[in-house]
């Protein structure tokens, strides 16, 4: 992102773009950001959005080589349309010779690198990956932020927030706001403030309803998962998400028995570095053979539900009862 805020700076922009990744926020920041860089404020006429899979490249190219209405450049944004999944071979021969007055700003959640189009933005434009945010610079980010409001709030406060809240920086920036307003009038924010407006991550009730589960507490396991059925989420993926939980709890600690520190277990487990220690907790409290045995049922219960034997509701339910009983 490095060159992306430098070519923001300097006004020095490349013809094509293309911002993809599975970091929503920073995606719809750097297009907003780059929108209103490349074109004066309120020059609709030359700006064109497309977005969905329907988005017709023919058209697209259409308007590419309409000139811009008293402008030096024309901007067309195209969001989510699946072109870097699937062939688009017009398309990535046009970017080789469109018109200088026009630019393509692209924005996707995947790409093929080897397709034409992803290997001609390659040679024309810029590309950049909006990937998860390392925990550090979430960090950072918060502290900024709550500095930008002129509270105060402590590294163990942030590190708790993160952890109650996810590593998603669009939940993140909803959460503050919430938090900046409940706190309106108070100099510092605190761990109570916190517990008191913020809403807990799906992540982090999974991981509750599976630490109720390893101190064999059932009826505490089971308000969990009701809590996440009232909340509407599906109870395959609860499943999934148990599933993950252990997969990663057996990770965590296999590693752990041969040597590898938190930092190493971060990089590799993928899960930020402040809550490589609540993982190591966790794992703990399952040997490595009954997290595989875990895992196989995990695996079980899916195969019953999806060929009808059980009904997936009652089915997570058995699951969790056997494991905490």
């Amino acid at each position: 992102m490095k060159s992306l805020n430098e070519d923001l700076k300097t006004g020095q922009f490349k013809q094509v773009y293309l911002l993809y990744g599975e970091e929503s926020y920073l995606k719809k920041q750097y297009k907003d950001r780059l929108s209103k860089a490349m074109l004066p404020e309120g020059d609709t006429m030359n700006y064109a959005y497309y977005e969905g899979k329907g988005t017709d490249v023919r058209q697209v190219i259409d308007l590419a080589e309409t000139l811009p209405f008293f402008a030096p450049r024309r901007l067309i944004v195209m969001e989510d349309t699946g072109f870097f999944k699937g062939a688009s071979p017009e398309l990535a021969e046009y970017i080789r010779s469109m018109p200088e007055t026009t630019c393509f700003l692209f924005v996707e959640s995947e790409v093929d690198k080897r397709g034409k189009l992803y290997k001609a933005v390659k040679e024309k434009g810029r590309i950049v990956e909006m990937t998860r945010q390392d925990g550090n610079t979430l960090q950072k980010w918060v502290l900024s932020m709550v500095k930008k409001e002129g509270r105060q709030i402590t590294q163990s406060t942030v590190r708790y927030f993160l952890t109650k809240v996810g590593e998603d920086m669009e939940n993140i920036h909803g959460e503050l706001e919430k938090l900046f307003c409940y706190t309106l009038g108070k100099q510092e924010i605190t761990i109570h403030d916190i517990e008191e407006i913020c809403t807990t991550h799906i992540d982090n009730k999974i991981f509750d309803m599976v630490n109720a589960v390893a101190d064999q507490k059932q009826k505490q396991a089971l308000m969990y998962y009701y809590d996440l059925l009232a909340l509407k989420e599906p109870p395959m993926r609860i499943l999934f998400l148990m599933t993950r939980q252990f997969r990663i709890l057996l990770e965590v600690s296999e590693m752990n028995r041969r040597g590898y520190g938190k930092k190493e277990i971060s990089e590799n487990v993928k899960v930020p570095p402040f809550a490589v220690g609540r993982y190591l907790a966790q794992a703990q409290k399952f040997s490595p053979s009954s997290l595989r045995q875990i895992l196989e049922d995990c695996a079980s219960t899916e195969e019953e539900v999806k060929t009808g034997r059980l009904a997936d509701t009652m089915a997570v339910e058995l699951l969790i009862v056997q494991y905490s009983s």
